[in-house]
């Protein structure tokens, strides 16, 4: 299998490329000298897709780039960033797909549970049309539209709506676990909004899944079976951690320090696997407690 992977020196693009050990991957990176020194020299990388002349050898592409959403202030500058990281290169992919006189079998572009916006605890699948109108859910939408652009009789398309992927490489648990293994770890607000997780190795196994899967078509919520509030989320990592769970954020600190920003945090979705489990996908972690030892463990 050949494969084309956007996002590859991320958090999930490097688990996936060593879950896919005879795959011959190609990798477009903005910065080769560094994506050539954390990935395996299996992989080759691409500066651009103009730099691919050859589109047709690919029988996948696996679309995971994009500005991180919560790292910074969404100021109209950071917001325009987000948007475009997303948004460009998924138009770019589309069109050099839909160019190809043999296509690849399977199009997986990211996307994110910020689909749906807020949506306190209600419990939301894939075939949930409620959504709020908010800058998350105007990302993912437009991210989500322009992958379905990809003329799906030979191709077909699976958007990922990832949850927070929990892993002690990177991503947000680095940064939840912190305050904790200080000692001063607690609740964020009220504790009550709802965090939709997902173990790297789920999040890996899903998407290779998909690739093989040949009647996976359409949004995947990319998030373990069962989420967990904010209270119940920071009592299950103090215990992991064997720390107390005694201080709380108030939603007013948080506002300070992240803006708007802060509402992806304050608020939360209840957001089930549906699709997933239903073909058949087996989740390694399905529980927080179990998938928490794993990553901690001695």
């Amino acid at each position: 299998m050949q494969v084309l992977i956007t996002g590859g020196t991320g958090l999930i693009g490097r688990h996936l490329i060593a879950a896919l050990p005879d795959a011959r991957i190609t990798v477009l990176t903005r910065d080769t000298a560094r994506a050539g020194e954390i990935l395996p020299e299996r992989v080759t990388l691409a500066s651009s897709l103009s730099a691919i002349d050859d589109f047709d050898k690919f029988d996948a592409v696996v679309n995971l780039a994009g500005e991180p959403i919560a790292d910074k202030r969404w100021t109209a500058t950071q917001k325009q960033r987000i948007c475009d990281s997303r948004w460009d290169i998924t138009a770019q992919l589309v069109s050099r797909i839909n160019d190809c006189s043999s296509p690849p079998d399977v199009f997986l572009s990211g996307s994110a549970i910020g689909y749906y916006g807020r949506q306190g605890d209600k419990v939301v699948t894939e075939a949930f049309t409620d959504v709020h109108d908010e800058f998350t859910h105007e990302v993912c939408a437009k991210w989500e539209s322009l992958a379905n652009g990809v003329t799906q009789e030979h191709t077909r398309v699976c958007t990922l709506r990832t949850g927070v992927v929990l892993s002690a490489e990177g991503g947000a648990l680095p940064r939840m676990a912190l305050p904790f293994k200080l000692g001063v770890g607690g609740k964020v607000g009220d504790g009550s909004q709802y965090l939709s997780w997902i173990h790297i190795d789920d999040m890996v196994n899903a998407i290779v899944f998909l690739l093989n899967d040949s009647h996976a078509r359409g949004p995947f919520n990319m998030t373990a079976p069962q989420p967990q509030t904010n209270a119940a989320f920071s009592q299950t990592l103090a215990s992991t951690l064997h720390r107390p769970n005694l201080f709380f954020v108030p939603a007013f600190v948080m506002k300070l320090i992240m803006g708007e920003a802060a509402e992806i945090i304050l608020t939360g979705q209840q957001v089930l696997p549906d699709k997933l489990t239903k073909a058949g996908f087996t989740f390694a972690y399905p529980t927080l407690d179990k998938a928490l030892q794993n990553i901690y463990q001695d």
